[in-house]
């Protein structure tokens, strides 16, 4: 019998992946074999995987890191969360927060106690009153400002908090707070600590996904949805509004289907070799979870984003097809549609047992420092009809109890009118609000939440909080209370320190807004 010859790089050693190709090259009858032999030669997944509420610290033996469901630390009461996450930092006392003394003192100059009280950026000027009414709506009188006119049907689903208080008034350190608990790029955003916390119920479309703007990415970018520290598989999957939801998800060639199983199988067996012989390598663990989750989000991921279905009446209580309704606004303005297409999108994720979805807007359009009131019209224009009809759809198809929303930004604005000498153009209506760290508002709804809430106050001027003050820390503690995770056991072995979301700060769980 003649001797073939080896042409391996790596002959005579155990061969790599792209040797191992190279070698059964001549089709599917060498695969085939390659399977087989696999099967006898390496046998299946040995990594145990252990029980209990979230993974073990990262010091543990060698451990699976994965997506598939984890019993929590105490009875939920949400299972999935969607965000609205607003950045640029929304006007509070434009929105949720009335200031009437404003009036009364508009234009006397507070730059001592805005020096104090707040971090100054630029160029403060007399007390700006809000150029919105507020009124009382619901059973529980919450007040709301004309701005949110679809809101404020259902004012007696939310629970406000005005207390709120950050660290930083400058965007990209307050987003990273307000995003992951600390001032620092490289921390796990909340929805990498609750899929790492949590798994996901639908193995078949990825835990975490987030649905940005076609129009450009939030501030800080992709770092909003990074898992940071933790392993790779917990980062969140950008998924598109329009067009495929995923580029590249399907090949352009389709194979029979019994070949691409073997095709599977047979890489699911090499992968397994190669995650033995580099136990410590998490992104290992990502990429292959990666490739096994795209095959089988080629048909679950289309579905699950496609509105055709969805009928006319749902489309236009979201606004889907409509423009803006405002002209001549200061701010790019393209009106509902599409984050109203991105609501229901985000409905039909948590459906299907996605954990955690993050809905983002492009840049940051409510950074009002000039033209306050066209800029919070038109972020309301864009925002506030698909938001309410999300929670009206949660609610009357029965996943609002189950479903936690969130609606805020990183931090708030101050009540002194800020106008630059560039902007002067003669409109009355040119003023906006500079950053306010010391005092901001959001909301919650469904998962627990006690709705026709309010919590928490700010001084009579809103330069400060005077009662109740809620931390970012406390917020987080509160969000993963209510899916049945305890800050204080939620944590990664780094460097030989528990890391945790709350960033190793002291929090409270906000008890008084929960049902």
């Amino acid at each position: 019998m003649r001797k073939s010859a080896c042409n391996a790089p790596t002959c005579g050693t155990s061969p790599s992946r792209r040797d191992f190709f190279h070698l059964i090259a001549d089709g599917i009858y060498g695969a085939a074999l390659a399977s087989l032999l696999c099967e006898d030669l390496y046998g299946g997944e040995t990594t145990e995987r252990r029980p209990g509420p979230v993974p073990e610290p990262a010091s543990s033996p060698r451990r699976v890191y994965d997506l598939k469901p984890r019993n929590p630390h105490s009875e939920p009461k949400a299972k999935a969360v969607i965000q609205f996450l607003m950045n640029g930092a929304p006007s509070q006392m434009d929105l949720f927060d009335p200031k009437p003394m404003l009036e009364k003192y508009r234009g006397r100059s507070f730059a001592d106690q805005a020096a104090t009280e707040t971090t100054v950026l630029a160029d403060q000027r007399g007390l700006l009153p809000s150029p919105f009414q507020f009124a009382q709506h619901g059973e529980s009188g919450l007040w709301l400002s004309e701005a949110m006119p679809h809101l404020a049907e259902h004012v007696d689903d939310i629970a406000v908090i005005r207390s709120m208080h950050t660290t930083s008034p400058v965007h990209p350190l307050a987003l990273y707070a307000f995003q992951s608990g600390k001032i620092k790029a490289s921390r796990p955003t909340i929805g990498a600590w609750v899929v790492y916390g949590l798994g996901s119920e639908n193995q078949n479309l990825p835990a975490f996904v987030v649905l940005d703007d076609p129009l450009g990415l939030p501030i800080n970018g992709v770092a909003n949805w990074q898992s940071g520290f933790l392993p790779p598989v917990y980062q969140g999957t950008r998924l598109r509004s329009t067009g495929d939801p995923i580029l590249n998800l399907r090949p352009e060639d389709e194979d029979p289907p019994e070949l691409v199983q073997l095709g599977r199988r047979l890489m699911n067996r090499l992968d397994q070799v190669y995650k033995r012989e580099h136990p410590a390598q998490p992104q290992v663990d990502t990429r292959i979870a990666t490739y096994e989750l795209a095959a089988r989000m080629q048909l679950e991921a289309t579905n699950a984003l496609d509105l055709s279905g969805e009928s006319e009446a749902t489309l236009r209580m979201y606004g889907v097809g409509q423009g803006p309704a405002l002209q001549g606004i200061q701010y790019r303005n393209p009106g509902p549609d599409n984050y109203a297409r991105r609501c229901i999108m985000a409905r039909r994720l948590i459906e299907r047992g996605v954990r955690y979805v993050q809905i983002c807007l492009n840049n940051q359009i409510w950074d009002t420092h000039a033209y306050l009131e066209d800029g919070i019209r038109g972020a309301c224009d864009r925002t506030d009809k698909p938001v309410a009809a999300l929670l009206k759809d949660l609610k009357r198809r029965g996943l609002l109890d189950s479903t936690l929303v969130i609606w805020g930004g990183e931090f708030g604005r101050l009540p002194n009118g800020q106008m630059s000498e560039g902007n002067k153009r003669g409109s009355l209506n040119i003023e906006g609000r500079d950053h306010n760290s010391k005092a901001f508002s959001l909301w919650l709804a469904g998962g627990g939440i006690r709705g026709g809430t309010v919590y928490g106050a700010t001084d009579e001027l809103g330069f400060k909080v005077v009662e109740n003050p809620v931390s970012v820390a406390d917020f987080h503690a509160t969000v993963l209370h209510q899916l049945g995770l305890d800050y204080k056991q939620l944590y990664y072995e780094l460097d030989g320190q528990s890391e945790r979301l709350t960033a190793n700060a002291e929090a409270r769980v906000v008890k008084e807004i929960l049902a």
